[in-house]
């Protein structure tokens, strides 16, 4: 297992906010991510939840806009956010386009070439780098939670429902329910995983819970009425008539004048922290 490199920490709110780099065997070169430790870690092992980023973000983002930090550390919630993609790939049409290759690895497994070789964000968030923190830091890897936004929504409520019993929580904020109907959702998955749709629908909320997936607990979703992305792009409707015709707990709570920001998060990030807390602080 390859080492980490602090890159940096600081003191925040009585615990550290560290960011720090690795070698990645999954994502085949340098990846970044960001931990923040609350002071109950200097006690003992604690609960972490795992917060995956949209389209464009970096391991920074949410670090910095979301002000999390404070009730995490109240909570004894530990954070830890990925990178939402290799970077510096050098693969022809990885850069340029937002809404692919490089931060907008949607959190899968890309069985296409030449994507395939660097884009397995799938095993690096639910393997590789568990793994890695999980040897680095006093976390108790039996508490996990997972949340996300937008891109990262999908990855977070994906990932929860392909693994059942790994996360004891889940939420998102404005999350792609539904990519496989999605342009968001069609261009990276055509690129990433080929043209048989079928295969698109094991990373596709939507698609799961009808297909059978469950998540044992309520998902929290958080959607604002504003948003610009949710007509063409998000349409939270499709998991909630999902979630009903299967029984799975759904929470959705759509919101007047919110758009898709992080003034939009920062806005209920406290309630999702509460959220995980439920299921992961005893």
């Amino acid at each position: 297992m390859a080492a980490i490199e602090t890159v940096s920490e600081q003191r925040c709110f009585g615990g550290i906010q560290g960011f720090y780099s690795h070698v990645s065997e999954a994502c085949g070169g340098p990846m970044r991510f960001a931990v923040y430790m609350p002071p109950a870690a200097e006690e003992g092992p604690v609960p972490l939840l795992w917060y995956l980023a949209g389209l464009t973000c970096t391991a920074e983002t949410f670090t910095i806009k979301a002000g999390a930090q404070r009730l995490a550390s109240e909570l004894g919630l530990a954070l830890v956010m990925p990178d939402t993609s290799p970077r510096d790939t050098g693969l022809p049409g990885a850069t340029g386009d937002w809404e692919f290759g490089e931060g907008a690895g949607f959190y899968l497994d890309a069985t296409e070439a030449p994507w395939n070789a660097r884009f397995r964000m799938y095993s690096y968030v639910v393997d590789e780098l568990p793994r890695l923190v999980a040897a680095s830091f006093r976390l108790d890897m039996g508490r996990q939670g997972i949340f996300g936004h937008s891109m990262g929504g999908h990855g977070a409520l994906t990932i929860a429902l392909r693994n059942p019993g790994r996360y004891r929580s889940v939420s998102a904020f404005a999350p792609i329910v539904a990519p496989s109907r999605v342009p968001w959702g069609e261009k990276a998955f055509s690129h990433y995983l080929g043209p048989d749709r079928k295969a698109w629908e094991r990373h596709d909320a939507t698609a799961l819970v009808k297909g059978g997936a469950r998540f044992d607990g309520t998902i929290l979703v958080d959607q604002g009425e504003a948003d610009g992305f949710l007509v063409n792009q998000l349409q939270p409707q499709r998991l909630e008539a999902a979630c009903e015709g299967a029984d799975q707990p759904l929470e959705l709570r759509m919101h007047p004048g919110y758009d898709h920001s992080y003034y939009f998060i920062q806005t209920f990030v406290d309630d999702h922290l509460r959220h995980h807390a439920k299921a992961l602080v005893a």
